[in-house]
């Protein structure tokens, strides 16, 4: 069986990298002999993907800001046309990456009507419009949804969509975290310190938009409390080099994690920080099931905010999957106009100084994680792809 997956981005390659190991098991479970290619990242490559194209750093959000990416996204569009015309795989597994997939599902249904097209991780519609209703065909070319989120579910299946919903994936990566000392001496940090965690960017734009503004705030909060230092991780390698630059230009003391040892060091990142400084995305569901306070925070051009805004009619409750699910502002979020690094820092002396406000969120979490599902998710979504695949 040749089965193609298509994603996108750091949070994509992550997310399947997690499923093609689930497929690979259950593949052999039931002794099916199973070729994975895909566009995607290391992550997936490494799980034991073939790779017809590296996406993982194609992604921007935004009008402007997609611009430097249209042609390294046109060449592996390209890619996967020619695959999905000239050798077309028995299945077709979509993860996320709202606009590359659809274009692509709306494709692979043109020319080959009774390939199975899955959609995991779909576009998170129930939350947010464009427009008056602002649907996508999602529905229309998919024989299957597998929806990580009950709302998720429940939306697709009222509007007539084959829905599982298998509970959300970061559960199957929650992981025990090591005691405070361990942590720090595999961190390579000196125990006597507090510590904020600042994770500003899986995408180069967010690097521009909001790395300068935290450390700003990180700075200030050092002003205030000496004993803190900052932990920054390294999203993309050639992030590297560009967050050590700009830690000494903001005056900021702290330690920039290489990529190859995020992954590995994430346990010990979670158990150490009192506090963490974040964009919006996976990376925080994942804060959460990890029980680590957290302040997010997004920001894009001024173009792309008024377009969205004025006139595509942009519509949304929540930036942060948190506060999305549980329907309510459990933590903060700062968003274009209302970002700054005094805002931060007004937001972040209470959850570091006060027990109260972090037992407040602390207590969200714990009821956010009764909304997940339960573990085994990428199992239960590797069996639904399988037994799709061999109707």
């Amino acid at each position: 069986m040749r089965l193609l997956i298509s994603t996108g981005e750091v949070s994509g390659d992550l997310q399947g990298s997690f499923l093609v190991k689930a497929l690979i098991d259950e593949s052999k479970r039931r002794g099916i002999q199973l070729e994975i290619i895909a566009l995607g990242g290391p992550l997936m490559k490494a799980a034991g993907a073939e790779l017809i194209a590296n996406t993982s750093s194609i992604g921007a959000i935004g009008f402007w800001e997609v611009i430097p990416y249209l042609i390294p996204t046109l060449r592996a569009q390209s890619i996967a046309d020619e695959l999905i015309e000239d050798s077309p795989p028995d299945v077709l597994v979509l993860i996320d990456y709202m606009g590359p997939n659809i274009r692509l599902g709306n494709k692979a249904r043109k020319l080959l009507p009774s390939l199975p097209i899955i959609y995991y991780i779909a576009p998170q519609e129930w939350a947010w419009r464009l427009g008056e209703s602002g649907s996508t065909d999602l529905i229309r070319f998919t024989d299957k949804i597998l929806a990580i989120f009950k709302q998720e579910a429940d939306f697709y299946k009222s509007r007539g969509g084959d829905v599982s919903w298998v509970g959300h994936p970061m559960l199957d990566n929650l992981r025990e975290l090591p005691d405070r000392k361990e942590a720090c001496e595999k961190l390579g940090v000196d125990p006597s310190n507090r510590f904020l965690l600042i994770l500003p960017a899986s995408r180069a734009q967010e690097l521009r938009y909001l790395l300068p503004t935290l450390l700003r705030a990180s700075a200030l909060i050092q002003e205030k409390n000496p004993e803190f230092f900052v932990l920054l991780p390294a999203a993309q390698e050639e992030f590297k080099i560009h967050l050590q630059k700009a830690l000494r230009r903001f005056g900021v003391n702290g330690k920039v994690i290489s990529t190859n040892n995020v992954d590995k060091l994430k346990p010990c990142l979670f158990k150490v920080a009192e506090l963490a400084l974040t964009k919006s995305g996976t990376i925080n569901m994942e804060l959460a099931i990890h029980m680590v306070p957290q302040i997010v925070v997004y920001k894009v051009s001024r173009i792309t905010a008024f377009i969205a805004k004025k006139i595509l009619k942009f519509n949304v409750d929540h930036i942060s999957p948190v506060n999305l699910l549980l329907k309510k502002r459990l933590i903060t979020e700062l968003v274009q106009k209302d970002l700054s690094c005094e805002r931060i820092v007004q937001s972040a002396m209470p959850l570091l100084e006060n027990n109260t406000e972090r037992l407040r969120i602390l207590d969200g979490y714990k009821i956010l994680k009764e909304k997940l599902g339960n573990p085994g998710v990428t199992k239960r979504a590797a069996k639904e792809i399988l037994d799709l695949s061999i109707k």
